[in-house]
C-alpha cells in the first residue's frame, strides 16, 4: 500500500503545474465554455464518424467555387509584454501581472476554394478585446498598493486566413488554420491629453497586425455547413504608446494575444 501510494504521488506534481497554468490562462466563465464545447464536438465527431454509410448532407458544396457565411465567436485576451530592466523605478513599482478578460467577435466570412483541401477565406469583422493589467505598487509606509489597469478595444479586423482541410469523413472534417490580419482599434485612446484625466490611463495605438493559427471541424447539417474552431492570434506590433506615465514606465514593448472559440455558419 505505501509503495501504491509513493507511486500515485510521483504524477501530483503534473497535475499541479499544469492545471494551475491553465487555470490563469483563461477566466473561469471561459474554461467552462471550452469544457461544455469539447463535449458537444466530442459527441459530434463521433456521430458523424459513425454514421458514414448514412446520407451525406450537402453532398456538392465542395464543388462550388465560393460561398459565404457568418461567425459568432468568444475571446480571452491579454498582453504578451517585456519589461524594461530597471523596472522597478517607476513610482515604487514592484510587479506587473496579466489578467485576461473575456469579449466577442462578430464578423462575415467569404470563402474561395482553390482545391479540395485548401481554402482562403477572407473574414472582416469586429472584435471586443477587453485587457487587464495587475500592478502592485509599494507606499511610503512600506504597504502594498495593488493596482488593476483595464483597457478596452473595438477592433475593426481584416484577416486573411488559409484553411487546409481534410477530405470528408462523411459529415464530418477537421482543419488547421494558418494566416495573418490587420487591425484598428475604432476605440483608442491614443489621443488623450493624460493631464486632462482623473487618473493614468495606459495608450495604446490605433493599429495592430497580428499571425492567426488553430484549428477545427467542419459538421454538414442538411440545410447548411456548421463549423467550430479554437483559435490563437499573436500581435506582432509594440502597440504601447511610451509617455512615461505609472502604467507605461516600466514597459519596454507591448503585445496582445488572444484565445479565440468560434461558432461558423455557412450556406
Amino acid at each position: 500500500m505505501v509503495a501504491r501510494m509513493a507511486y500515485m504521488k510521483q504524477f501530483r506534481p503534473a497535475e499541479s503545474v499544469l492545471f494551475p497554468l491553465f487555470k490563469m490562462a483563461l477566466p473561469l466563465s471561459f474554461r467552462r465554455c471550452i469544457l461544455a464545447l469539447s463535449i458537444l464536438v466530442g459527441c459530434a465527431a463521433f456521430s458523424s464518424v459513425h454514421a458514414q454509410t448514412a446520407k451525406e448532407n450537402l453532398a456538392k458544396f465542395d464543388y462550388r467555387a465560393y460561398h459565404f457565411g457568418f461567425l459568432l465567436s468568444g475571446n480571452s485576451s491579454s498582453f504578451n509584454f517585456n519589461l524594461r530592466p530597471d523596472f522597478t523605478f517607476a513610482d515604487s513599482l514592484l510587479s506587473v501581472e496579466n489578467n485576461a478578460l473575456s469579449g466577442f467577435n462578430l464578423a462575415l466570412l467569404a470563402s474561395l476554394n482553390v482545391n479540395k483541401t485548401v481554402r482562403i477565406r477572407f473574414i472582416p469583422g469586429l472584435s471586443f478585446q477587453d485587457r487587464g493589467l495587475l500592478y502592485r505598487f509599494r507606499n511610503p509606509d512600506g504597504t502594498i498598493q495593488p493596482v488593476n489597469v483595464r483597457t478596452e478595444s473595438v477592433y475593426l479586423d481584416f484577416p486573411l486566413v488559409v484553411k487546409l482541410r481534410t477530405e470528408r469523413i462523411g459529415n464530418f472534417a477537421p482543419y488547421a488554420l494558418i494566416g495573418g490580419k490587420l487591425s484598428r482599434d475604432m476605440q483608442s485612446q491614443a489621443d488623450v491629453n493624460q493631464s486632462l484625466q482623473d487618473g493614468y490611463i495606459l495608450k495604446l495605438t490605433k493599429g495592430n497586425s497580428s499571425l492567426d493559427f488553430g484549428a477545427g471541424a467542419d459538421f454538414f447539417l442538411p440545410f447548411f455547413k456548421f463549423s467550430v474552431e479554437m483559435k490563437t492570434e499573436f500581435g506582432m506590433r509594440n502597440v504601447l504608446i511610451q509617455d512615461d506615465s505609472p502604467f507605461s514606465a516600466a514597459f519596454d514593448q507591448l503585445r496582445t494575444r488572444s484565445f479565440i472559440i468560434s461558432f461558423t455558419f455557412e450556406g
